[in-house]
């Protein structure tokens, strides 16, 4: 048989040979790192047995399914180890997930987080152990009494649930067996570095009818270091948390009066304009038009555009004069009627038109999050208007936008095509023309993209940006969608060269994605210390004592004429006192004034980048902020805060 390797190469093997057999032959380095397989792109056990011709991957945990495995695993581990402790507890579901693994487990006693180090001291036993990890099938039947002997209730419920011909497959290290699809590791003494990281509660199945189980989070890797810098990172990402920053920096608040509905407070709003400013800014420069479209629109104009039926359970609706209205989740369909406002002449292509518009969706009430998972956020939307050979074009001037303003803010990303989903609408001619439209203009660009498959919207495919924050984690925000199905649903048109009507294609596009929630991602990449640009508050006048109150007046009068954003600290406070409270606060720039200053009007300048950076001319102080500011410019921290 050949086996066809990921890099091209082909292996042949006169009889059948298990993967890890092939890894073995390839490399002993290979094998010993090995975490799971991937047959003609199925992901499967390494004790797999190959036979016939196929396209061989072989995983380990620099691959994303192999980490899979690996953490899949740990999980199983962790169940041994609190069967051995707590006999008593029954099993559900551990699988892996995003950076880690959970285990939903029942027992009437309930867990603690004081319950970890003894768990985690048993999961290091099992490890040292070396147990191989076996798989084994049986029938339907058998696999229900099986479970059924060993007091496994849920394990029992998902076995019935399975189809009366299925074979129900089981891991078994040691004494301990687990219901379980695979793939596994092929012995538990490859599991070096793990961590329990916490607890929650999860509901039987996710339906708040069954009853509340424990949910054990954790995560592993297979080297200590490499669990140090992930650990390392979540207490980072803790002390970043915008929830806290938000709430110590006065930007935002939630409340149980408008649960996932966010309220800005003043120095959050200085926040968010200044950020909408600057997307006026570069839209105005990129040759886009803003219009504003209602927030409610009757139930035929979401029929029109599919959402509908696509998208309802996730609308708000309500009843006006006995007609069916929706809260929009989505900006598009207002688009359409806008373009739909006058005739269009092929000269007007291509049309770029901007829309911050407030849209709303039903999320359930435990996904919420902060601005990261809200019910009402503003789209920075963009629906761009063209002819099929301006596609390219326009799709590259798109990124050009996205990069500049990722750019601007330290983020590196990268970039999925996302391509036809299941539940999608189009023809399959139509999907090709799209999609070979995002491909080519990627390709042009020379960007470097992978294929996420069937993860476009259901009217068109996708390019998706992921951005990486300064504590290395990544967000999907900027998207570009390529749509020929709503300008067809609206029967939009124009007037070609030749005089006759034609349909546009149209580009469903965010740069920030939702305003909210990119807030929230900027304040945890800057930890609230924002660029001077972006600051609420951008200098702080601190008079050294109630002496220099006139000065230090007469200081914030001069900055906020020059148009910076400053205030004045006249409490009866030690100045030691006010820089720390100031420091705290993120300011980027102190302004301290005492006897010295007043005299020769000057300032003593700290900042937050460089400390005490000396007395300056209060003028020449205004200039150089003011070209820092426009600018744009971030500038570096001399230590770590």
């Amino acid at each position: 048989m050949q086996i066809k390797l990921k890099d091209g190469s082909v292996k042949e093997y006169e009889g059948s040979k298990s993967i890890i057999e092939i890894a073995a032959d390839l490399s002993e380095g290979l094998a010993r790192v090995a975490t799971a397989g991937m047959i003609n792109g199925e992901m499967v056990d390494l004790r797999t047995v190959i036979s016939d011709d196929c396209e061989l991957q072989i995983l380990t945990f620099a691959d994303e399914e192999g980490k899979e495995a690996f953490r899949h695993t740990t999980s199983h581990i962790m169940a041994q180890a609190i069967k051995r402790l707590y006999p008593e507890t029954k099993l559900a579901i551990g699988p892996s997930i995003a950076d880690g693994f959970y285990y939903d487990m029942d027992r009437d006693e309930p867990f603690t987080t004081e319950d970890f180090d003894k768990i985690e001291a048993e999961m290091k036993k099992i490890v040292k152990e070396a147990l191989p990890i076996e798989r084994f099938t049986k029938p339907r039947n058998e696999a229900i009494a099986f479970m059924q002997e060993k007091g496994e209730p849920y394990k029992v419920e998902l076995i019935e649930d399975l189809p009366e011909d299925a074979e129900i497959s089981f891991y078994q290290q040691g004494e301990f067996v687990d219901l379980c699809a695979g793939p596994h590791l092929m012995n538990t003494k490859a599991v070096k570095a793990f961590k329990i990281t916490s607890l929650a509660g999860a509901y039987w199945r996710g339906s708040e009818k069954n009853k509340m189980l424990t949910r054990f989070y954790g995560t592993a890797y297979p080297k200590k270091a490499e669990l140090e810098e992930y650990l390392h990172m979540l207490e980072e990402a803790k002390r970043r948390d915008h929830r806290k920053v938000g709430r110590e920096l006065g930007l935002f608040m939630m409340r149980d009066e408008g649960p996932g509905f966010p309220f800005f407070l003043p120095k959050g709003m200085v926040l968010r304009n200044t950020l909408l400013d600057y997307w006026r800014e570069i839209h105005k420069r990129n040759g886009y038009v803003e219009v504003s479209t209602p927030i409610i629109l009757n139930r035929k104009l979401w029929e029109t555009s599919g959402h509908w039926d696509h998208y309802k359970d996730n609308m708000y609706t309500t009843m006006i004069d006995e007609e069916d209205f929706a809260v929009k989740p989505m900006n598009c369909p207002g688009g359409m009627l806008v373009y739909q406002s006058e005739p269009r002449s092929y000269r007007d292509l291509p049309l770029r038109v901007g829309e911050l518009g407030l849209v709303h969706r039903h999320e359930k009430s435990g996904a919420l999050h902060g601005l990261f998972r809200v019910r009402c956020f503003t789209q920075d939307d963009a629906h761009i208007f063209m002819m099929p050979e301006q596609i390219k074009d326009e799709i590259k001037k798109v990124v050009g936008l996205i990069d500049e303003v990722y750019s601007l803010f330290g983020f590196k990303y990268h970039v999925e095509l996302s391509t036809r989903p299941e539940d999608s609408m189009g023809s399959d001619a139509d999907w090709e023309i799209a999609t070979e439209g995002l491909r080519g203009a990627m390709e042009e660009l020379g960007m470097e993209y992978v294929v996420n498959e069937g993860d476009g919207a259901f009217y068109g495919p996708k390019i998706d940006f992921h951005l990486e924050d300064s504590i290395g984690r990544t967000w999907q925000c900027g998207t570009i969608q390529l749509d020929m199905q709503m300008p067809q649903r609206f029967e939009l048109d124009y007037t070609g060269a030749d005089g006759e009507k034609h349909r546009p294609i149209m580009i469903h596009r965010v740069a920030f994605g939702s305003i909210e929630r990119f807030i929230g991602i900027l304040i945890e990449h800057f930890a609230g210390a924002f660029p001077t640009w972006l600051a609420p508050v951008q200098v702080k006048v601190l008079p050294i004592s109630d002496k220099y109150t006139e000065y230090a007046a007469n200081v914030l009068a001069q900055l906020e004429k020059a148009g910076i954003r400053a205030e004045v600290d006249t409490r009866a406070e030690k100045i030691g006192y006010k820089i720390r409270e100031a420091q705290m606060n993120k300011i980027p720039y102190m302004l301290v004034v005492g006897a010295k200053e007043e005299e020769e009007g000057l300032v003593a300048v700290r900042s937050r980048f460089a400390g005490d950076e000396g007395q300056k001319a209060l003028d020449a102080f205004i200039e150089d902020i003011k070209s820092e500011i426009a600018g744009k410019i971030a500038r570096e921290m001399k230590t770590e805060e």
